[in-house]
Parts: structure tokens; sequence; C-alpha cells
């Protein structure tokens, strides 16, 4: 008689299809694979990446995706219990019990370490610093932050800019004038896009005790003023890639357009203050950032 296993082989590949599914949800994976995209583009940027080398791509892109994915596993294991409180956060795996904090900080460990170590090897140790630079001040200085004051959010733009720095780093292996306008344009949309989330998500973000807006009373006219005076500062930056010869007068054009559609949802927040005209910020940012990159690339001097 042949003995057969007592788990049923569906069963099997239901628990790894959900551990995969948990890793997915640790990592933050649209939000990693976001903030990766920008370090791909603003890698292909760079004037000496001449040709498309597909695995120096891919190996950037999984370097990446570790580094970033490792400073959102270390976020959820502090935030656990904050988490938990959210409704549009409770689900994650630490936050909801179905992983535990230490394996959370075990992969946190094993991902950051080898994301950087691929950084230093395949590109150059400059890359491979400021890698591992953006995730402790993501995880261990802006994480903790959010709970003691908004200027968490300035902390944090600059971990979410820093991955337009590394991709130019890793491709010109030189902090020339290219990569900080890059990393200024991504550092300024930071504001009117988290600014809207944290409007929108203003009741899950006082339960949870995240102090996240401008205004300690929540969202106001100042956090709306604020908006819009950082969406209006887009618009000189966005000249400068073609002002020092990065791209052409397209992309230019292009770039101009995307700044304006983002002053004009900020100006509507300013006049009705209601979530509606917030969501509109929020949607207007999250297209902003692929459309203004991709026309770049496309437009490459």
């Amino acid at each position: 008689m042949i003995k057969t296993s007592d788990t049923p082989a569906h069963s099997t590949s239901f628990s790894l299809a959900t551990k995969v599914k948990d890793y997915f949800a640790l990592i933050k994976f649209t939000l990693s694979f976001t903030v990766v995209f920008s370090c791909v583009i603003c890698y292909l940027l760079a004037p000496k990446v001449v040709a498309y080398d597909w695995f120096m791509i891919i190996l950037l892109f999984i370097a990446g995706m570790l580094v970033t994915g490792s400073a959102n596993a270390i976020n959820q294991a502090v935030e656990k219990d904050t988490d938990a409180m959210m409704k549009r956060t409770a689900k994650r795996p630490v936050a909801s019990g179905a992983m535990s904090v230490s394996e959370a900080l075990t992969f946190a460990a094993l991902a950051g370490i080898a994301g950087v170590l691929m950084m230093g090897y395949f590109f150059n140790i400059s890359s491979a610093l400021l890698s591992a630079f953006s995730l402790v001040l993501y995880a261990f200085i802006y994480t903790p932050l959010k709970k003691v004051n908004s200027i968490a959010v300035l902390v944090g733009a600059l971990p979410g800019a820093l991955p337009c720095l590394i991709g130019w780093v890793a491709g010109n292996d030189d902090f020339s004038a290219g990569g900080w306008v890059l990393f200024g344009m991504q550092f300024l949309w930071q504001f009117p896009h988290f600014w809207a989330i944290a409007w929108v998500a203003h009741n899950d973000y006082t339960t949870a005790g995240f102090k996240l807006l401008p205004a300690k009373t929540g969202p106001t006219k100042f956090t709306a003023v604020q908006t819009v005076m950082y969406s209006v500062l887009m618009i000189p930056v966005g000249v400068l890639p073609y002002y020092f010869g990065l791209t052409g007068i397209v992309s230019l054009w292009i770039v101009m357009a995307c700044n304006i559609v983002m002053v004009i949802q900020s100006m509507r927040l300013y006049m009705s203050m209601d979530v509606k005209a917030a969501r509109r910020v929020m949607f207007s940012s999250y297209i902003y950032l692929p459309i203004v990159l991709l026309a770049l690339l496309a437009d490459k001097g």
C-alpha cells in the first residue's frame, strides 16, 4: 500500500501562496516598485549610460527592491501596533499577526545587507553608501518621528527622493548637477503628494497618533497653502533638466504641463477644503511621476 502525505497538496500550495502574498505586503510592493522605478529611470538618464544593458538594469531593480523592501519591513515591524489601529493598514502581515516581528526584522536585515552589497559590487561604493543611508534615514529616523512632529514629512522626503540620486550615481559614478536636479524634482513632489494622502487618511492617522499635517489642528487652510506653495516650486525646478542639457524641449513642455496640473489641483484643494479635492491632488501626484520621468528619458539629451 502506498503511503500518502497527511498534508494535501492544495493546502501546501495555498500556504506558500499566502506566505508570498504576506511578503509582497511586507515590502509594500507597489510603493517599492514606484521608488525603484524612479531609481532605474534616473540611472538611465545618466550621460555615461549610453545603451540599455538589461542585465545591469535588472540588477539595479533587484538591489533597489531589496533595500526598499528592507526599509518597509522595518517600518511595519516598528509600527505593528499603530498599523493595527488603522483600517487601511490593519491587514498588513505583522499588524494582523500573520507574520512575527522577528521574521520581519530577519528578512529586513538579510534584504538590506544583500541590496547594499549588490549596489557596491555591481555599481559603485557611493551608490551603496547612499542606499544604506536612505534605508537608515527612512526606517530609524522618519518612522519614529511620525509620532513626534510633522517635520517627519520633511525628513521622509529625503529618503523618498534619494533613489533618484542613487540611480544617477550608480550610472554616472559622480554627484554632478543632473543627479541633484532629479533629486530636487522628486523631493518637492512629495509634499503635495504626501499631504494629500495625510488629508484623506487624517482620521486614521489621528487614531494612530501620527502628526503628519503642517497644522496641529488637522486639515486647514495652512496645509492647503503649503500644498500650493510646493506645487508652485516644482515649476522652476522642472526647467532645470532642460537647462543643464539632460533633456530636450519636448520633455520641458510635458513637465511644465504636469506641474501646472499639480498647481491647479492644489489650488482647488485650497478653495474646496474637502477630502474630494485632496483625493484629486493625491491621484494627480500618482500620475505625475511616471509621466514626467518617462518624458525625461524619452527626450534624453
